[in-house]
Parts: structure tokens; C-alpha cells; sequence
């Protein structure tokens, strides 16, 4: 059987078993309520690698506009040690290499290690490279593989992970993502990593902890950093008044690829979609940077070439939870009719440590005297997915508004991580993974057809 012809049978025979009775559905799931506190400073996901100087916390993300550049960033804590990545193409004898910058910084009465920065441009796509730091005894080697050339009809499938942190929960839910069949090829990470802001004077030494337990994973493939607000770490009370100071050392990302002015919000190009990373701790009314930043990006976007229009930000526009109920509000009445407007195909979330799927609605008709306040259905919207149940020290968000809106069609109060795989310029599958299950159960799934080249109901409600 064609490839095309399993893909219709497999949407017919989902289409069969969904079920629309004009309701979304609040998951019977029960997981037990407790918080998970972070794992201790000797666990051995957060073990130093061995040798002096030996280069920790290594990660990567994409470094360029359209996928032939990464950025590998690493810390050395004895000294400074060489700025330099050698690099090479799998099957080749021909090495490269790049030199890059370091940088330190001082956070209350802690002090960084060196924080090394490289670029490593002009790489073939669809190329699995090797890639070695440090020198000696004491140098480690990863690798990485480009995606494919940007392209409309280019499959690829993207992780999607949210507000980590580091307790056992969070090493569960790594864990999940690593053994998922439906093997991500980058993560799309929704923000707050650390949780570093948890603990006394906002204990930076918790930077570096995430930084090797998530190494495993990130010195290995991209993952694509939004900011959220435990990014912030503004603490006035020990002296610390420099928003974003951790992170934007540790972490990179290519804003300046995309004409932005700050980190905070950039766009790529990756295979065959288009990714807009706002910031929601950043000024976005009218007039600000980021607002005529996006105004000028989302024409910019061809979706003859990047049919799939993705969005992520950090705190939900639509959320039926009553943890940071509505905080989002703002930057929905700011944005919500653009996205409409260009068919974003989705926005994913954190924030919320919990887990939710909408239906596509809008909301944008509203002003202050037509009374017009309750969302629509709307194929030209994106579907909205609340992503931040990394597993972090925080716990559990688990207290729902009653009754469960229309517009949301799933939601559930559970650990996990989700994939996106895109098909071809029509269809993408995704599904959302609960740490409880086995590695390949699927707790919530939904084919999305793309807004731009096939524009057709995806509910799975019918109110």
C-alpha cells in the first residue's frame, strides 16, 4: 500500500473512534498529589565528567536563520581552557574547526564558571557531524545531525518540552522523551529550566546542575529556548536588579538572524516549518520592540516553503486552569488577530504545570462596548497547547475551572512531554505523552491539517 493510501486509511479509521459529544474531555486520570523535590546536589544525572578542566553542561541550538549553523555552548570551571569546537561530517576525514568567546558573571555571592560560546557556520543539511570540546584527556565528542533544506513537503518531528526543573519527575519525563518511538529530532522547549529561583538567594549552583542533567539530551540535538519567568531571576532584595542575567549567559539563541533586537524573541526556519518565539516578560504592548518586531515578521513568512507556522510562548492565552489564570490575557488582546490572520497552525505554552489542548477558537471581536467576549470557533486559529508539566519542583497544577470551557478540548493534570511530527505541507500528527505510561502510549493525539494548504475542520469537539 502507498504511503498516501496508509495515511488516508489511518485518518479514516481515527476520524471512526473519535468520539464528539459537544465536550472536552477532563481526563479521569488521577495522579497523586505531592511535590517533587529536586534531585540531591550527588545524584548522578548531575555527576561533573571526568579529567581537569573537562568541559560540563555542553548544549546546542540552531545558530543560523535556516539550519546550517549551530551554536555549542560549554562551561570549564578550573580555568578558561581553549574556545575552540573541532568539528567534522560523519564518513569524512576532513576536519574543521571554530573558535568562539567566553563569559562569566557574578550572581549574588556566586560566581559563574567560564561560559563558552561557538558558532559553527556553513554545514550541509541532513549531515550527522561530530563535534569535540575541551583538549587532552580531559576533551569530550558529541554529535549532532542538520535537519533536512527547508522545504514545503520536508517531514520532521519536533519534541516539545516545558518547565523542567530537576527533581525525579523531571528526570522521568526526559527519560520518556529519550525512549519515545516517535523519535524528536529537536525540542522545543517552552521555558523555565532551572527553577534555580527556588532555592535561597536564588542558588545559582542550581544553573549548573540542570545545565549536566539535561546535557544528555541537548549536547545531542537542539533545543529551542523560550524564555519564561523563572528566566527572570530579578531579585531586588539581594541586589540583583539585571532581569535575565543567568540565562543569557548560559544560553544562547540566533535572534539577530532575524532582525530582533534581544534574545528574547527570534524566529527559524527548520525543515519544513516556521518558528516565532515571543517573550512573554518582555514589553509587547504597541509601539515596543517586540510588537513592531512581530508585525514585520509574520508577513515575512512564505508558506510555499515553510507551510507550518508555529508559535511558542510561555505563558497560555487560553487556560482553564486557575494557576496563572488569564496572565496571558495581555498579549492575546495584542496578538490574537494576527494570528488569526496569517493561520498560525499552533501555539505552544508552559507556564502552567499541567497539561491542555484547545479547540481552534479566536477571540478578537471584543471591544470595550460590543460585549463580544466569549471565544469562537475558528479554522483560520491556531490550536493552543499548555505544555508545562516538565515535572518541576513546583508540583502539579491540579486545580481546574469548573465548567471545562468550550474551547478546551483536553486537558489533563499529569506529567509529560509531547511530539509534532510533521507528514508533508497537509498533515502533521501530534500526540502527548504521560510520564505514567509506557514509553509508546499515547494519552492525547490529534492529526492537524495545516491552515494554509488545507484548511479543514480539525475539531474534536463539536461545541
Amino acid at each position: 500500500m502507498s504511503p498516501s493510501k496508509t495515511t488516508i486509511l489511518l485518518l479514516v479509521v481515527l476520524a471512526g473512534a473519535v468520539v464528539c459529544n459537544g465536550n472536552g474531555i477532563t481526563s479521569s486520570f488521577v495522579r497523586k498529589n505531592e511535590k517533587s523535590g529536586d534531585m540531591p546536589l550527588d545524584s548522578d544525572v548531575f555527576q561533573v565528567p571526568p579529567g581537569y578542566n573537562a568541559p560540563q553542561q555542553v548544549h546546542i541550538t540552531q545558530g543560523d536563520h535556516k539550519g546550517k549553523a549551530v551554536i555549542v555552548s560549554w562551561v570549564t570551571v578550573e580555568e578558561r581552557g581553549s574556545n575552540t569546537v573541532h568539528y567534522w561530517a560523519d564518513n569524512s576525514s576532513h576536519k574543521y574547526e571554530a573558535k568562539g568567546s567566553f563569559t562569566t558573571y557574578k550572581y549574588y555571592n556566586y560566581t559563574s564558571g567560564y561560559i563558552h560560546h561557538c558558532t559553527i557556520k556553513h554545514l550541509e543539511y541532513d549531515t550527522k557531524y561530530y563535534y569535540k570540546v575541551g583538549t587532552g584527556e580531559a576533551a569530550r565528542t558529541f554529535w549532532f545531525t542538520t535537519p533536512p533544506e527547508v522545504g514545503p513537503d520536508v517531514p520532521y518531528t519536533f519534541g516539545l518540552i516545558g518547565d523542567l526543573g530537576q527533581t525525579y519527575d523531571s528526570n522521568n519525563t526526559l527519560t520518556h522523551y529519550e525512549q519515545n518511538p516517535i523519535k524528536g529530532e529537536t525540542v522545543l522547549y517552552v521555558g523555565d529550566l532551572s527553577y534555580a529561583d527556588n532555592h535561597p538567594n536564588h542558588d545559582n549552583v542550581r544553573w549548573d546542575t540542570w545545565g549536566r542533567f539535561a546535557e544528555r539530551s541537548v549536547a545531542y540535538q537542539p533545543w529551542i529556548w523560550t524564555a519564561g519567568n523563572h528566566e527572570l531571576d530579578f531579585a531586588p532584595e539581594i541586589g540583583e536588579t539585571t532581569p535575565f542575567k543567568p540565562f543569557t549567559h548560559r544560553y544562547r539563541t540566533p535572534y539577530e538572524a532575524s532582525n530582533s533586537t534581544t534574545p528574547f524573541w527570534y524566529s527559524i526556519k527548520r525543515a519544513s516549518a516556521y518558528i516565532i518565539v515571543l517573550s512573554s516578560y518582555s514589553a509587547y504592548g504597541k509601539y515596543t520592540p517586540q510588537y513592531r518586531w512581530l508585525e514585520e515578521e509574520l508577513p515575512k513568512v512564505n508558506r510555499s516553503e515553510t507551510p507550518w507556522l508555529i508559535v511558542m510562548t510561555h505563558s497560555p492565552w487560553y487556560n482553564s486552569y486557575n494557576y496563572h489564570y488569564m496572565e496571558g490575557e495581555s498579549m492575546r488582546v495584542m496578538f490574537e488577530s494576527w494570528f488569526v490572520k496569517y493561520k498560525v497552525d499552533v501555539v505552544f505554552s508552559g507556564h502552567v504545570h499541567a497539561y491542555e489542548r484547545s479547540e481552534r477558537v479566536s477571540n478578537d471581536a471584543y471591544t470595550i462596548v460590543n460585549g463580544l467576549c466569549s471565544p469562537k470557533k475558528d479554522q483560520s486559529a491556531p490550536v493552543y497547547i499548555t505544555i508545562g508539566d516538565g515535572g518541576n519542583i513546583e508540583g502539579l497544577a491540579n486545580n481546574m475551572t469548573e465548567p471545562q470551557p468550550k474551547y478546551s478540548a483536553f486537558r489533563e493534570a499529569s506529567f509529560g512531554h509531547a511530539t509534532f511530527n510533521i507528514k508533508n505541507r497537509t498533515h502533521a500528527y501530534y500526540s502527548w505523552h504521560r510520564n505514567q505510561d509506557g514509553y509508546a502510549v499515547e494519552a492525547d493525539s490529534l492529526w492537524f491539517f495545516n491552515r494554509f494548504w488545507h484548511l479543514v475542520d480539525d475539531s474534536t469537539t463539536s461545541a
